[in-house]
């Protein structure tokens, strides 16, 4: 295994961003790790009580912000890899739309697992999905651009 796969994206790109949900800098945030597995990014998450909406069950902000960080990474990933870039652009959430499937139990890891659908020189559409126990719960499809200088998120990491 290679530095490449034993490293999240986040870790190797971004160790000081402080985003809510994927920056490894965030003490309390979710930090999540998405990994690559082919043309796909794969992520495994644990929830803790305070992620809960009640008891037993994930909260959908939770499920939204997961699907989102995940998806941004997916379209930073596949933007790099299609330029030849040796780093990730900056990139933003255009819009994405989260359907709940069904509630999110949250005894046990969830699964991401998000893939770039159609993309452009400066823009990717990603789908993406959130599995636990052993079923999808949510399911998320976004558009996710690079900024350029002068805007708020240009190189935050």
């Amino acid at each position: 295994m290679n530095e490449f796969q034993e490293l999240s994206l986040q870790d190797r790109h971004a160790p000081r961003n402080t985003c809510f949900g994927c920056g490894p800098a965030n003490d309390k945030g979710l930090r999540i790790k998405s990994f690559v597995q082919g043309d796909e990014l794969v992520a495994t998450w644990l929830p803790e009580p305070h992620h809960e909406a009640f008891p037993g069950m994930l909260n959908g902000g939770i499920t939204g912000a997961l699907l989102d960080c995940h998806g941004n990474w997916t379209a930073a990933w596949h933007l790099m890899r299609q330029s030849g870039a040796v780093t990730p652009p900056c990139t933003v959430t255009a819009d994405f739309h989260v359907k709940l499937k069904r509630p999110t139990p949250t005894n046990g890891p969830i699964h991401l697992r998000a893939k770039v659908v159609e993309s452009s020189e400066d823009r990717a559409v990603v789908e993406a999905t959130l599995e636990a126990g052993g079923k999808i719960t949510a399911t998320c499809r976004g558009t996710f651009v690079a900024v350029k200088e002068g805007h708020p998120a240009y190189h935050r990491w």
